[in-house]
This record gives structure tokens, sequence and C-alpha cells, in this order.
């Protein structure tokens, strides 16, 4: 009897062992089995930013003028600039007090704080477009604990949303000037205070934005003396459909359609994959996991797809590239892959994107 036991141990020792090796060799299963989306970009004056989570394949769409400003919400205070309707921002020189601030004193400085100007010096305006934040570069310098250390900014509001017709194949990525206005950011304890006012007023308001580190931000709208929700929680997308600030070399700032932008804030990474041979639809299906190069992720610029996957100017007329894919790697650790198969509707129409991923 006593043999039968330790031989029932035995065996109940070895199951057990192999279950734990099955499981520390696992690879974690997606949530989603991937799909083929249509982000809701909203056609050709592109008014939407699209928040997609693959684990899960939902979507998230608000209007790019829904915010003006990001408050990050770590143990940094820095402060971004909605780069999807061009803002941009500059120090008032000797400027101390907000509310003696006005149209005239900053009238030479509104020809500086520009985006897509094609003056080089511009780029100081807007923040660091690899979004590697928090240690990257914000045209509002990090929030000081001393409120006299914190500059009065003259801020470009940019551009409103397009409202009139757009060519079939064209895009316009603003209409008009959204105006002018003067910041103050300093900090309330563990929050902040943003003041702010029209350039000719002689008083402003203030607002107090405590973080919530359930997000990678909260963000302010000063048209609605509010915040507002517009990125899900800080797990809970991967990538974003949105019209972009960008740099050219030797240019400047430019604004740029049909991007796409990482989480990389929230900890997402990508990289490109691009094919020099044969068919790159076939190369997409054949990838598989243990194809996934993880020295390739990019976690410090959230431009890592970007607008390389589109060519706007093809001999084709407008055109997806056909020999690159992505690879992305979720907050979770979940891995997919990820092809754009069209830039416009079938009819035409610019901002109607459309991709296809699976997880690995």
């Amino acid at each position: 009897m006593k043999k039968i036991v330790f031989i029932l141990l035995i065996g109940s020792s070895f199951i057990s062992q192999s279950c734990i090796n099955d499981n520390d060799d696992a690879i974690m299963v997606a949530p989603s089995d991937g799909a083929v989306v249509n982000p809701n970009v909203g056609g050709a004056t592109q008014p939407n930013q699209v928040w997609i989570d693959l684990g899960t394949n939902t979507e998230a769409v608000t209007t790019r003028t829904d915010w003006d400003f990001a408050f990050y919400t770590g143990n940094s205070f820095k402060v971004v600039l909605n780069s999807s309707i061009m803002m941009a921002a500059g120090k008032i020189p000797n400027a101390t007090h907000i509310d003696l601030v006005t149209d005239a004193s900053v009238a030479a400085l509104k020809d500086e704080i520009q985006v897509a100007n094609f003056n080089p010096a511009n780029e100081t305006y807007i923040d660091d477009v690899k979004g590697n934040f928090p240690s990257g570069y914000t045209a509002i310098d990090e929030i000081k604990a001393n409120d006299s250390e914190n500059a009065v900014y003259l801020v470009n509001m940019g551009k409103k949303i397009f409202t009139g017709n757009v060519p079939s194949g064209s895009v316009t990525t603003g209409g008009d000037s959204r105006g002018w206005m003067k910041v103050q950011v300093v900090r309330a304890g563990a929050s902040y205070k943003i003041k702010y006012a029209e350039l000719n007023a002689t008083d402003h308001k203030e607002l107090i934005i405590t973080k919530n580190t359930s997000y990678n931000y909260n963000f302010v709208s000063l048209g609605k003396n509010s915040e507002v929700t517009i990125q899900p929680e800080k797990k809970k997308w991967d990538l974003c459909f949105t019209v972009f600030t960008n740099l050219i070399t030797g240019a400047g700032s430019y604004i740029y359609a049909d991007f796409v932008l990482t989480n990389n804030v929230g900890g997402v990474g990508a990289y490109e994959v691009k094919v020099t041979s044969g068919s790159g639809v076939e190369a997409y299906n054949n990838f598989k996991a243990s194809d996934v190069d993880p020295s390739k992720f990019v976690y410090n610029d959230q431009r890592a797809i970007g607008g390389n996957w589109r060519n706007p100017v093809g001999t084709n007329g407008l055109e997806v590239y056909g020999d690159r894919f992505y690879i992305i790697k979720d907050a979770e650790g979940y891995y997919f892959k990820l092809r754009f198969t069209r830039l416009t509707s079938t009819s035409g129409e610019r901002g109607r994107p459309q991709f296809e991923y699976k997880p690995l």
C-alpha cells in the first residue's frame, strides 16, 4: 500500500511540474481575434481623433477641437498643447502678471508663434514631436513649485475645423483661426492651476486640475472652462488616428493628415516591417509570434507608424504602401500585426482609412 501511495505522489508531482513548465513558456493570448477596422476619422476635413484599443477591438472618437491643453498625470508637471489643431505657445518677455498683458504688448510675437509657416525657428513653439513625455521638450516649460518661476505665455489657439467643401482626394486640415490667449500655469499642491484670459482682458479665469493617474493626461478646454474626457484610460488604447503637427528638417513645423500615433506614454511599442521581396500581403499573413524582434520596438517616439504607411503623392495617386506592415506590443504585453488596406473611401474621399490586424 505504501508503494502505491508513493508512486501516486511521484506521478502527481511530475504532472504538476509539467504544467508549471508549460505555463512558463506560454504566449499570452489577446482577448481580440483581430478585425478589419474603419476608424471614424470623419472624411476630408479629418475632424476626429480616433483612439483604438486593439486588445478589445474598440474605438473612442473625439473632435479635434474638444480640448486645448493636456496635463501630465505622472510625477512631473508637464503641459502639452493640442497639436492636432496647430496650437503653439511662446513666453511673453518680462511678463510677470497675466492681467497686465495686452494685445498691443504681444503684437510682434504673433508673427513668430506660428505653425507651418516654413520658418525653422518655429519648432521651439511646439512640443516634442516624439511625444516622449515627461522627458521630452514642451513649449510651456515644466511647471515649477515657485509661482514666480512660471512664465506667462502667448498661446496661438490654432485652427477651427474647416466646414467648406473639399475636392475629392484632397484634404483640408484647418479652417479659421481660433485666436489667441494669454496663459500661465502654476502648481496647486500636487495639482495644477491654469490662469487664462483673452489678450485685452484685465482679469482672468482659473481652473484647478487634479491629476487622475488612471489616464496619461487630464485634458482641459478653455472654451468650456472645464476638464474634458479625451483619451481612454492609459492602458485602454494603443493607436490614435489624428491630424498632427510634425517637423520637416530645415522648414520647421508642418501639419500632417492621416497620421497614426502610438500610446508610448502608456507603454505601447511598435515597429515597421518592410518587405524587400515578394508579396507584402503574403509576408504579413506568414508573420508569426516567433518572428517578433523585441529589440526593434520603439517606445520613445509616438510616430513609429506616423504617416509612413501612406503615400499621398504616389504615381498611382493616393495609395497605401503595400510593402510594409507593423508590429504592436500593447501595454498589457500582447502582440499584434497590423497592415493598412485603404487611405480613402471607395469613392476616393480622404479621411476614410482602413486597416486589418491580428493577434500574434
